[in-house]
């Protein structure tokens, strides 16, 4: 079955998430996605903080740039996160936007084998090991969590490159696939993990969720909301990047991602979207029923 969830974006205030949260979590809403772009919203505080807010909700962060935390204290978070609030905490990493990293004095020459040095790590890490590494980037010294998860919680790595897209497959349980990734690109990108996969030492393994996020926007001025999302983004046209309309039609365009491989949707709401909390509740009462 399909998982479908939505986003809150890092555009709406942060003091407005506990609303969006309980209108999600009473609305029976999957998962809840946030984003921690430079320079809006904390990702852990606010991860932690809509986890509290709700009872039965799976709260994903797509994603934690990994040059901006040494991977110590993400595996602090990551276990403590799933210690308070188990099976609900979905925890993506990336290279982050390479612009920003460079702002901040983080940027590194080899993000790709950051990410491999730290998404390793991490893993271990969060698997109750001592880790001792010393990596172009990454470097331990008998380093083991104190209070680390009962069992190791899943990690998504976001990706959107071949060579990502395959040290995903092959250090991650999950990829994140970024809003306005046609069908098509998901289905070479299920390839490109695919081929990741099969380079762990234990082969393919367990199965490997690919989340895509999409543009969507509904009510009377969702197709010209959209349209702006696409010259914001720069896309020539929003077919198979996006969809404007009703539940039918919104559900109706959900099929052609998740027949390229998608195990989850996640709709992405417009920046000026006048009501995300109705948003959530639309996705959740309206949207999920249509879709398998």
């Amino acid at each position: 079955m399909t998982t479908l969830g939505a986003v809150y974006l890092p555009q709406f205030p942060p003091e407005r998430l506990r609303s969006v949260v309980r209108a999600a979590d009473e609305a029976g809403l999957e998962e809840l996605w946030l984003w921690e772009d430079c320079f809006l919203e904390g990702g852990v505080a606010s991860m932690s903080a809509a986890l509290a807010w709700s009872g039965r909700l799976r709260v994903g962060m797509g994603l934690l740039p990994v040059p901006l935390r040494n991977v110590a204290v993400a595996a602090m978070e990551v276990a403590t996160l799933d210690r308070l609030f188990p099976g609900r905490a979905l925890v993506g990493i990336g290279h982050g936007v390479q612009d920003w990293m460079g702002q901040v004095g983080a940027r590194v020459e080899s993000p790709v084998t950051l990410l491999r040095e730290y998404g390793t790590a991490l893993r271990a890490l969060l698997g109750g090991e001592r880790v001792t590494t010393e990596g172009r980037y990454v470097s331990l010294d008998g380093v083991a969590l104190d209070w680390p998860p009962p069992a190791r919680p899943p990690l998504f790595v976001g990706a959107v490159g071949p060579r990502s897209l395959r040290l995903a497959g092959e250090i991650a349980d999950g990829t994140l696939l970024t809003g306005g990734t046609t069908p098509d690109e998901v289905r070479r990108a299920r390839a490109l993990v695919d081929e990741g996969r099969a380079r762990r030492p234990e082969g393919a393994g367990d199965p490997h969720a690919i989340v895509v996020s999409v543009h969507a926007a509904t009510g009377p001025d969702a197709a010209a909301r959209l349209e702006a999302e696409r010259v914001r983004w720069g896309y020539e046209a929003l077919d198979g990047r996006g969809v404007a309309g009703d539940a039918e039609r919104i559900a109706e365009a959900i099929a052609a991602w998740t027949e390229a491989g998608a195990d989850t949707v996640v709709l992405q709401p417009t920046p000026d979207e006048p009501d995300p909390e109705g948003f959530v509740r639309f996705v959740a009462q309206q949207v999920r029923p249509l879709v398998p």
